[in-house]
């Protein structure tokens, strides 16, 4: 298992990021005001605090990740960004998400292919989201296979999901799946 240590993160998660893939474009479809967002993976913020500002006051992001680090520039982003409160961190570990509510939106952005088990890791999102709830997946080109992303779809078809697989951006593949 390969997992992304935190100083790393950095040099992708950005301002450049921001601009190039920003979270209102890439989740406006799916996530509104008042939902409960779980971003599975959430690394320093990216999706998280986006997502919290999308959900407002009334609604809810549980940021999940396996390192400590991650959480605390997360929550400290999260707090610049007048959005802390709408955010709670969560630590998984690396087999279970281990979050025990239902949320209606799961977003996971170029972490999936970091868990040790696929298929775990799916079936554990899959069991935290609501009946009808949506999944914005991205996985990074530079590092997935197309071969390798196709089987994560299989998988994510075989566990139940419904599964679109969207049109590649200049970074990423992707994905959104109902339940």
């Amino acid at each position: 298992m390969h997992v992304c240590p935190w100083w790393l993160a950095y040099s992708f998660d950005n301002g450049l990021r921001r601009l190039i893939d920003p979270v209102d474009e890439a989740l406006s479809k799916w996530v509104k005001p008042g939902m409960t967002v779980l971003d599975f993976g959430c690394g320093m913020g990216h999706f998280s605090i986006g997502a919290a500002r999308m959900v407002g006051k009334g609604g809810k992001v549980i940021a999940v990740d396996l390192q400590d680090r991650m959480l605390e520039v997360m929550m400290r982003r999260a707090d610049k960004a007048g959005v802390v409160d709408i955010i709670t961190p969560h630590k998984c570990s690396a087999h279970e998400i281990g979050y025990a509510g239902v949320v209606d939106f799961v977003v996971s952005s170029f972490v999936l292919h970091e868990t040790p088990d696929i298929a775990v890791a799916l079936q554990e999102i899959y069991s935290v989201l609501g009946e009808g709830g949506g999944f914005y997946l991205t996985e990074p080109r530079m590092h997935v296979k197309a071969d390798f992303f196709t089987k994560e779809m299989t998988t994510a078809a075989k566990l139940g999901f419904n599964v679109e697989v969207l049109v590649p951006a200049m970074l990423a593949y992707k994905a959104y799946m109902t339940k």
